[in-house]
């Protein structure tokens, strides 16, 4: 029966999206238009009118997708509880292309890349063909701009008096708009978290976040040359004056265009990474302009236009809202545990039925650093072994985790037995809906320095689930851990125990440490570990501690969350323009100006949505009341001390100096030494790092000569993690 329901809401999505597709495919053509234009006129008379049928085929599409999605993945979580199957090699999701300023990019990437740019040289050459066909000779402009005068609509061609080279232009210029508005209709999806529509396909959120960077650049870029190219065409007639400022009573609003372009190229330019990554408050304060952006698109484009987007901007706009209530009400930071090579690891109190999968990561809010910034972090804990409290560990170097290194430094260093409380709040956590990712025969896990964190939660989660018959995980993992100076082996302190308590053949693990920029000293493991040993503890009151981290609410709550904010939001929308705007009529005398429907748009939105958040937090409220249960401090108080390095397992692994190391080498021997046929491949770390594995992995398929003298075929399944975003 679970079968049969998963199968029928798959086939439901897939009708959904590629109903939605064709949409946008006919909707250049002069078949539709003719069509739609009909449908309009139909519409008007009815309570809905014409913005209830641009509402429910333009936008509530991708809304029923989300809808429809969250109940498949509830459905199909239940399901891979009961059962697990090994995971199989995908060519499609495998490298195709490694390149130092596109990433890596897959094969199933770069076909829907493809498919997009397709998309948009169809939509271009099809407008662009109809609007040359129906072009004015230039000579008649004058003669036509007569009749016009005598009662008829100009358009801005007729206006201007343009030859016919620069009417094609400005024509060229005005459909480069509606390829940024195609941009714009997909540009808030990747970025949606609670309601993330690409886990339906497998994407994370902090993996899909590119998708965002490539449609924004394309957007931007569109929406660039789409102005540019008309302003240059205003010159041309010296007409810069007299069109610049104007906010038009109907049609397109130059002024909010111009507002709305000037506005995406300051976030554009500050999400640029050499800002993003040294100016982080610059790229994080000015990407809030969105709401600026969002709103003059609105009056430039006009309501009609805006209802292809608004599918991207209703999701956003509730999941923002959602996760605020989410985060709330805040917790505090039970302990700290500050290591050598200036990392720290927090751990917060969760409920214990708050449950999450390994590389999960969570946002955080420090209040006494800033009211505002929230920062992602990979979970170090699995939930599996630790009820009550969950862990991240934090590598300083920017202004915000130097700041919080201070307070914590600053607790050290007064010696006091009442050591103050950190209110802090968080939001998540987000991480994949299954442990299918983990399912291969072997997994080789490559980190780069702070980039081992989600291996942490991996190999304390398979560790937890070993003996339980449900879960199938390897049978032998190989860590790589890559790092600058070999204080940073510390950061292995949350598995230690896992290194030297069991040996590498009994549990299958074995770690392969390379220590970069120092010199051969003769120094194993077991040394560097006593040597960088000294953790220091910080125990934090925990006087505001009402309330522990609970987590998302379930899916089926989403779904039911977007299901009523859309219905809502029909009803105000209509109950609104009846109120506020004459009949729609098209023979009626009395015409409002557009800008008018655009803010009862806008408010129809904000009430909808304020009401769901109302029935969001009334829920919450009563959850919070009868299920989550006081946090005791002791539950998260950190053990002080060292770390206890006894033990003859260490001696089984392997550390190298001086050099990084031969992947070529490393994928060459591991399938001989595991046995396995299908290998996965986790990396985590800085971007080179990341090509250079990839660059090996697209070459997967190789014959392995095994123990056996059998020939094996071996596939290596690369999947890339990021600890930041």
């Amino acid at each position: 029966m679970a079968k049969a329901t998963l199968l029928i809401l798959k086939l439901l999505m897939i009708l959904i999206c590629a109903g939605w597709i064709t949409l946008w495919i006919l909707k250049p053509t002069q078949l539709w238009t003719k069509k739609w234009h009909t449908a309009e006129d139909s519409a008007r008379t009815t309570v809905f009118g014409y913005y209830g049928l641009n509402f429910v085929v333009y936008t509530f599409p991708v809304i029923a997708l989300a809808a429809i999605g969250f109940v498949y993945l509830d459905l199909q979580s239940r399901e891979s509880r009961r059962r697990q199957a090994r995971r199989s090699a995908s060519v499609l999701s495998n490298p195709l292309v490694v390149n130092s300023y596109l990433g890596v990019l897959s094969a199933l990437e770069i076909l829907a890349v493809s498919l997009f740019f397709l998309y948009l040289a169809w939509t271009f050459y099809v407008h662009i063909s109809n609007d040359f066909e129906k072009m004015v000779p230039a000579k008649s402009l004058k003669s036509y701009s007569t009749i016009s005068n005598a009662g008829k609509k100009m358009t801005p061609a007729e206006s201007l008096k343009l030859n016919t080279r620069q009417f094609k232009f400005l024509r060229v210029a005005t459909r480069f708009g509606l390829l940024a508005e195609a941009c714009l209709a997909l540009l808030l999806l990747p970025v949606l978290r609670g309601m993330a529509l690409f886990r339906f396909v497998g994407v994370q959120f902090e993996a899909s976040v590119r998708y965002h960077v490539w449609l924004g650049t394309a957007m931007i870029f569109f929406a660039t040359f789409h102005g540019v190219s008309t302003l240059i065409v205003w010159g041309i007639k010296d007409q810069i004056q007299d069109e610049i400022g104007k906010w038009q009573k109907t049609g397109r609003i130059y002024l909010a265009g111009e507002i709305a372009l000037v506005t995406g190229l300051v976030i554009w330019i500050t999400s640029l990474p050499p800002i993003r990554r040294k100016r982080f408050e610059i790229f994080y304060y000015t990407h809030h302009l969105y709401i600026v952006f969002l709103l003059f698109f609105l009056f430039h484009g006009g309501d009609r236009h805006f209802y292809m987007v608004f599918g991207g901007v209703f999701l956003f706009g509730l999941d923002k809202l959602l996760r605020i209530i989410q985060s709330r009400p805040q917790t505090c930071i039970l302990s700290a545990r500050v290591f050598p090579c200036k990392a720290i690891e927090l751990v917060v109190a969760k409920d214990p039925g708050l449950k999450y999968a390994p590389t999960s990561i969570i946002f955080m809010k420090i209040p006494s650093i800033s009211r505002f910034q929230w920062h992602s972090f990979s979970i170090t804990s699995s939930s599996n072994i630790d009820d009550n409290t969950m862990s991240v560990i934090i590598k300083c170097g920017g202004w915000w985790t130097n700041s919080l290194s201070d307070i914590i430094h600053a607790e050290l260093d007064s010696g006091s037995n009442q050591m103050k409380c950190i209110p802090i709040a968080i939001e998540g956590p987000y991480g994949p809906a299954s442990l299918d990712f983990l399912s291969y025969d072997s997994l080789l896990l490559v980190a780069g320095g702070v980039g081992i964190t989600p291996f942490l939660s991996i190999l304390q989660e398979i560790t937890s689930t070993q003996s339980s018959i449900r879960y199938r995980f390897p049978r032998r993992i190989e860590l790589i851990y890559i790092m600058k100076k070999s204080q940073d082996i510390c950061l292995l302190n949350p598995i230690l125990h896992l290194l030297q308590n069991q040996s590498a053949e009994q549990w299958h693990l074995k770690l392969k440490v390379f220590v970069t920029q120092e010199e051969e000293c003769g120094a194993t493991i077991r040394d560097l570990l006593n040597e960088f040993c000294q953790v220091q503890v910080v125990n934090f009151a925990s006087k505001c501690l009402n309330y522990a981290a609970n987590g998302l609410e379930n899916l089926l709550w989403m779904a039911a969350m977007a299901g009523l904010s859309s219905v809502m939001f029909l009803v105000f929308l209509s109950s609104l323009n009846h109120a506020f705007l004459p009949s729609q009529d098209k023979s009626s005398k009395e015409k409002s100006p557009s800008w008018v429907a655009d803010i009862l748009l806008i408010c129809s939105f904000i009430i909808a949505i304020l009401c769901s958040t109302i029935v969001a937090i009334v829920l919450r409220w009563r959850k919070l009341r009868r299920e989550i249960p006081p946090v005791s401090q002791k539950e998260g108080k950190a053990k002080e001390g060292l770390m206890d390095t006894r033990g003859t397992a260490l001696e089984e692994h392997e550390i190298h100096f001086e050099g990084r190391p031969n992947f070529q080498d490393i994928f060459s021997k591991f399938p001989k030494e595991t046995g396995g046929s299908n290998i996965g491949v986790l990396v985590c770390g800085p971007e080179t790092m990341k090509e250079s594995v990839a660059s090996i992995c697209s070459q997967t398929s190789h014959c392995c000569n095994m123990g056996n003298d059998q020939k094996r075929k071996s596939h290596f399944s690369f999947h890339s993690l990021n600890f930041t975003l």
